[in-house]
């Protein structure tokens, strides 16, 4: 009991939700937040995997030093 005096029924029912409430939107934003941490993750992956490829097919195309050249120049 605090100084305000005993807690009506109503009230405790009303902290009792409100709680409640708070604990299920805090779970689903832990897991939404789970959720994006891996669709970021794969994205990077992705995005690695996409430079790699660049990279090897301007390696085979024959312009990675000359592109290499106009970078040093600028």
């Amino acid at each position: 009991m605090d100084a305000r005096g005993p807690e009506a029924p109503a009230g405790r029912a009303l902290r009792d939700a409100a709680e409640n409430l708070f604990q299920e939107l805090q779970e689903h934003f832990q897991a939404l937040t789970a959720t994006l941490n891996v669709a970021l993750e794969e994205m990077g992956n992705r995005i690695e995997d996409l430079q790699k490829n660049v990279n090897d097919l301007m390696v085979q195309a024959g312009i990675e030093n000359s592109m290499k050249e106009q970078m040093l120049k600028t």
